[in-house]
């Protein structure tokens, strides 16, 4: 479903290296979650695609729209080898992404330059990004969590969008609202937005996935923030269409998740840092 194709034995190795955050993180926590991943995923990309310039730099060098599933399956790769590969298999990834962002620059529609390694554009999708990601976790899982952990997790994915070139983030995660409502005045919805938001909606999945990517989808919307939603030109739905969805897509992540849990790369990456006290 995600387009992701990588082998799970990648992050099997080198034995005892907990990566850049370690089985105690709460990046770890809510990067295990598969529909949380889905569905911040699928919300940030809908709202990074409200800046003129950040869309530019995707939609002048890439045939994304046509090619979503690709594009999604390396995006979900690039997360789980920064959150859940070894310090090598991490960094790599990262100096991959810097290469490509230093290649990639023009004007958007309103004749603005854009560079893909400009610290201002960094800073908005990690911003996006990270608070998606957040949202979708709080808003699906059985155990919340804390101020302190949301916080926590708003730190510890600060060293991805620094080693990525972005500045100037911030340490809480109201601070991190606050500083993506300050791009307010930047955002625009014109036809790219809305190509962008039709092929995402258009998603090809095989059929039995189906109804439970339409859940994955609602979602996505319903942790969108309100001022958000309405530059999307998107009504607000009411509290009881939105729990009735989130109790629906909770139900049927169970399975999935379960198997994840015993399989996934998340339980990979652990057992590989397990075996060295093992060793020991």
């Amino acid at each position: 479903m995600t387009g992701a194709s990588s082998s799970l034995e990648e992050f099997e190795l080198p034995v005892g290296d907990p990566g850049l955050f370690g089985p105690h993180s709460v990046v770890w926590k809510v990067h295990a979650d598969f529909s949380a991943m889905m569905v911040g995923g699928l919300s940030s990309l809908m709202i990074q695609a409200l800046h003129p310039r950040a869309l530019a730099a995707v939609w002048d060098h890439s045939n994304f729209r046509h090619q979503l599933k690709a594009r999604l399956g390396r995006t979900a790769l690039f997360v789980a080898a920064t959150t859940y590969g070894g310090v090598n298999i991490a960094t790599q990834n990262i100096l991959r992404v810097n290469t490509i962002h230093a290649k990639i620059r023009g004007f958007d529609l309103k004749g603005q330059a854009y560079c893909a390694n400009d610290p201002h554009l960094l800073r908005w999708v990690h911003l996006v990004e990270t608070i998606s990601f957040l949202n979708a976790y709080q808003h699906l899982t059985l155990r919340p969590l804390s101020p302190s952990d949301c916080d926590r997790y708003i730190v510890e994915m600060n060293k991805i969008g620094e080693m990525l070139g972005a500045t100037n983030l911030p340490l809480t995660f109201n601070d991190a609202k606050q500083a993506m409502a300050e791009y307010e005045s930047e955002l625009v919805f014109d036809q790219r937005t809305l190509e962008t938001i039709q092929s995402i909606e258009s998603y090809s999945v095989d059929l039995t996935e189906k109804p439970f990517f339409a859940l994955i989808l609602s979602a996505a919307f319903d942790i969108i923030p309100n001022w958000l939603l309405q530059k999307l030109q998107r009504k607000v739905d009411t509290c009881l269409q939105i729990n009735i969805r989130r109790l629906a897509l909770q139900m049927a992540s169970q399975p999935v998740q379960w198997m994840l849990d015993e399989q996934g790369v998340s339980a990979v990456a652990r057992r590989r840092v397990k075996l060295q006290s093992v060793s020991l």
